[in-house]
Parts: C-alpha cells; structure tokens; sequence
C-alpha cells in the first residue's frame, strides 16, 4: 500500500502549485478607445491631479485572485518634458470607488506617446474605466 501512496502525493504534490500559479494570470477583461461615461457619485470629489497627458486608450485585465492591472496608452500633449505620476490616473471600479495605480513615475519628452502596465491592486469588484483628467 505504501507504494500506490507515495506516488500519488507525489503527484499532487505538482498539481497543486501549477493551480496556484495559473490563479495568478493575468486576463484581458476588455480594451477601451475613447473615454466611457459612468455617473457613479463622487461625494469625496476625487480627481486625477491636472496634467498635459491625453488618454488614447486602455486594456483592462485581472485575474482569479482580484488583481486589478491595465495597459495605457498616454500622449505628452505639452511641448515641454513630463513625468506621468499615479495621481494623473483614476481608475473607477463597478461599485462607485476610485483610485490611483500603485507606484507610477515615467518619464515623457514632447509630444511622446507610450504604453505602460500599471496595478490598481486588488478588488472583488472589476475596474469600469480609467480617465486622466478631471471630469
């Protein structure tokens, strides 16, 4: 009996790590052109600080654990250089609340265009959209 046990909890052994891992990965949930208008109520008036970024669109993913992540696409419409922070960014999720991404700084130079993955952390509840300007 011992022989028909050990190889089995060996085996499960390598399922249950794999399992673990695939949670982790990351899904596109949707990819957005343009911005989407949402009329959720902002009673604590949360904005995305005042830039010269323009959002060309976005794709939004998660994953089984509740990751919120997202590929942005952003164009420094300034003529000068500019650095894109977290608080340029506002994420509105399914149940009214918004947020910042986590750990943001990339630098532009004049009239540059770029693509960054960025986090939003973790919710239960999926991100709707994402603005870079005060509404």
């Amino acid at each position: 009996m011992y022989r028909r046990t050990v190889p089995l909890f060996i085996s499960l052994l390598c399922v249950l790590p794999c399992s673990a891992d695939e949670s982790k990965a990351l899904t596109v949930d949707r990819a957005i052109s343009g911005q989407i208008n949402m009329s959720f109520p902002n009673d604590e008036n949360i904005k995305p600080k005042p830039n010269d970024f323009d959002l060309n669109n976005y794709v939004l993913m998660s994953n089984e654990l509740g990751e919120r992540w997202a590929v942005i696409t952003m164009t420094n419409s300034s003529s000068g250089n500019r650095v894109l922070q977290q608080e340029h960014l506002l994420a509105l999720f399914a149940n009214g609340k918004r947020k910042s991404p986590k750990h943001l700084k990339l630098n532009f130079e004049p009239n540059e265009t770029q693509s960054i993955t960025v986090s939003f952390g973790q919710s239960k509840f999926p991100i709707l959209s994402i603005s870079s300007k005060a509404e």
